[in-house]
């Protein structure tokens, strides 16, 4: 149990939708959370595809897409706000090339989060992944999801979430239709065996 002494703190972790969460931008997803404090929560959704590919977005911003293996990969709807904004997570640079120049440096706006991932939402990222460097294991989306202060705490209380540490191999080699399945496998659960209902048992 939880008390005001001992906030939770999800940062690094999965929310997987219960059945009963019926929200268009939410239903069946996994929510990767990049920060969680009292003051309210940021998340982007790892399994719901956009039809836009990441070759397109490359594109849209006039750079050519340097990397072959992510031309076809495409772009996630990361949640329902500010959806005309992107934002990369990848794993840490020195993880990529320990050695290469890369590796002390970050971009200009990266969030470093507890557990060993980054989130970036300025363009360098994006110029770096164009002439074929920047991290090697990287999600893209469009959008992010929000909560208020206390407002995940609620959903949580309502059975609306289940929560598990995050694994980076769900995120960045399991297939986007697998994701939802794979997450709830890190808690021994199958989708069936989940009851549509909220509420506790």
């Amino acid at each position: 149990m939880t008390t005001d002494s001992a906030p939770i703190n999800l940062t690094h972790h999965f929310l997987i939708a219960m059945p009963g969460l019926m929200d268009e931008s939410f239903s069946r997803s996994v929510v990767y959370m990049c920060e969680h404090s009292e003051r309210g929560a940021l998340g982007l959704i790892i399994n719901k595809p956009s039809p836009m590919r990441m070759e397109e977005l490359f594109e849209k911003v006039d750079l050519n897409l340097g990397r072959t293996d992510l031309i076809e990969i495409p772009v996630l709807q990361g949640g329902p706000v500010h959806t005309e904004r992107g934002f990369v997570l990848h794993e840490p640079l020195s993880q990529s090339d320990p050695n290469g120049p890369e590796a002390e440096n970050t971009y200009a706006s990266t969030l470093m989060i507890p557990g060993g991932l980054e989130m970036t939402t300025s363009k360098d990222v994006l110029e770096a992944l164009s002439t074929g460097a920047g991290p090697r294991k990287v999600l893209i989306t469009l959008g992010y999801a929000a909560w208020a202060q206390g407002q995940l705490e609620s959903e949580l209380a309502e059975n609306s979430w289940l929560t598990v540490e995050a694994d980076a191999q769900v995120i960045f080699d399991t297939p986007i239709e697998h994701r939802y399945d794979s997450a709830l496998a890190l808690l021994g659960l199958q989708a069936w065996m989940l009851s549509p209902q909220a509420g506790h048992a």
